[in-house]
């Protein structure tokens, strides 16, 4: 929330929040006919492709993993330089023969063979992470769900792999995992999006003062 002040801010528009830090609702000074609604990065797709909000701000991963079809209910205005992380699949560090997607095919491979079920790679990304792995031919696998803490998934036991978010990759050496090599399914960062679902009727003024401001 700071830094998409931060970024508004610098284009004119000075956003704050109303009242105490758990309301929902914020300020906006600097153009008038703007409400400013203060939403999770995980609600803000679902809230653009109902058409409840005419521009958001949320992670271009959660975006495209929650929407399927983004672009026709969508419209990237513009990427923020803030929030980055890569989506990427890991596997146990002691896998030393897995170092590349097609290491992790074979693997998958030999181990539905040996253990009878599917190798199964945690994460919350499900529609990121299938599309990728359909697009690369791997077919044996599962997806797990796990809504936090995925890097312990697999000292947990439930799962092989994960796919997840990573900055610094810090918190995946500490459980014993490594990053495949060829296996960065998406770079994310914070974006502005403009909603194809709302109703922009008689805002196409507003539309193009707004964006003229934010000089898009």
């Amino acid at each position: 929330m700071e830094q998409t002040f931060d970024w508004f801010g610098a284009r004119g528009l000075a956003m704050r929040q109303s009242g105490e830090a758990r309301e929902y609702a914020g300020a906006v000074s600097g153009m008038d006919g703007l409400e400013l609604v203060l939403l999770s990065a995980g609600e803000i797709p679902r809230e653009l492709a109902a058409g409840r909000i005419h521009i958001g701000v949320t992670g271009s991963d959660l975006l495209r993993d929650k929407l399927a079809e983004w672009q026709m209910q969508a419209q990237e205005l513009a990427p923020m330089g803030f929030g980055h992380a890569d989506l990427i699949l890991a596997v146990p560090a002691v896998w030393i023969d897995v170092e590349t997607i097609d290491d992790l095919d074979a693997t998958a491979a030999a181990f539905r063979a040996a253990h009878g079920f599917r190798l199964r790679i945690a994460t919350k990304y499900h529609r990121l992470v299938r599309e990728y792995l359909t697009a690369q031919g791997v077919a044996d696998y599962q997806l797990v769900d796990s809504q936090g803490a995925t890097e312990g998934t697999v000292k947990n036991g439930t799962a092989e792999a994960i796919a997840d978010i990573t900055s610094s990759g810090e918190t995946l050496r500490a459980n014993h995992l490594k990053v495949l090599q060829d296996a960065v399914i998406h770079q994310s960062q914070a974006t502005l999006y403009a909603s194809l679902r709302a109703d922009w009727a008689g805002l196409d003024g507003a539309r193009a003062a707004l964006l003229a401001k934010l000089g898009l």
